[in-house]
């Protein structure tokens, strides 16, 4: 029984990470911000490993790159369920678009703040 229970949460944990890399992939194909977000993270990716930086640093740093993606995705997700409930202009749905657009907003400011005060000192010494 419980081998059983074991083989069903293992083929639904399957499924769901199937399910995820589909959602990548679409959001890839059709979302031309998180590709560039995706681009823009794998060009400093590189940077925030090889600096020599404290680990939390270098955890800050990419946490904030994925922060980025995952706010997009989600903003991605309440456009198309908008778009989906209906194509009519209508002031709630501009409402939540633009509240989904905000958070993306939001969450590059945070990246770029992050960025900014961990590689500030190190480039400040350089000069």
């Amino acid at each position: 029984m419980t081998m059983h229970l074991l083989t069903q949460q293992t083929l639904r944990f399957i499924k769901a990470f199937g399910y995820s890399l589909e959602g990548l992939k679409a959001a890839f194909v059709s979302e031309p911000a998180f590709v560039i977000e995706i681009i823009c993270s794998l060009l400093l990716l590189p940077i925030a490993c090889l600096l020599p930086l404290p680990l939390v640093s270098k955890a800050l740093l990419i946490s904030s790159l994925i922060l980025v993606l995952i706010v997009e995705l989600i903003n991605s997700a309440i456009e198309a369920t908008i778009d989906r409930i209906s194509s009519e202009r209508h002031p709630l749905a501009k409402k939540a678009k633009d509240i989904g657009s905000a958070a993306v907003l939001l969450s590059l400011i945070n990246a770029a703040a992050v960025w900014g005060m961990i590689l500030w000192p190190v480039v400040s010494s350089l000069i």
